[in-house]
């Protein structure tokens, strides 16, 4: 089981994000996935919700039951799929723009933990 997030560790509360970005991009991977299975029901997570959950303790796992909602289509399908690939795809490109700024964010700074530890 993985350690509650805490704003004040090293990444502060960029560890948690990136966690719960990558969960996301899961989800709308499986969703754009699955575009043309009948009866599949688009899921996302709800970003700030699920950030939330895990700053205030709960797994991973549990952050993402937490904040996971169903889509509501805007042009329901006849076979019941709810993905809308436009949707997705921009909820994908988005959530992909995040997850490489936070990343980059923690990059920079074990770079500045790692010139710390070197006297630099």
């Amino acid at each position: 089981m993985s350690q509650p997030a805490s704003p004040d560790s090293l990444f502060g509360i960029h560890g948690a994000a990136l966690e719960v970005r990558a969960r996301r991009l899961g989800l709308l991977s499986s969703n754009i996935a699955n575009a043309g299975t009948p009866g599949y029901k688009a899921r996302d997570i709800d970003f700030a919700a699920a950030l939330q959950a895990r700053l205030r303790g709960a797994s991973e796992a549990r952050a993402e039951a937490i904040a996971t909602r169903y889509r509501v289509p805007v042009m329901p399908s006849l076979d019941g799929n709810t993905v809308e690939m436009a949707t997705e795809q921009t909820a994908f490109a988005e959530n992909a723009v995040g997850y490489s700024a936070t990343l980059e964010f923690i990059k920079d700074r074990v770079g500045e933990v790692s010139r710390a530890l070197k006297g630099e």
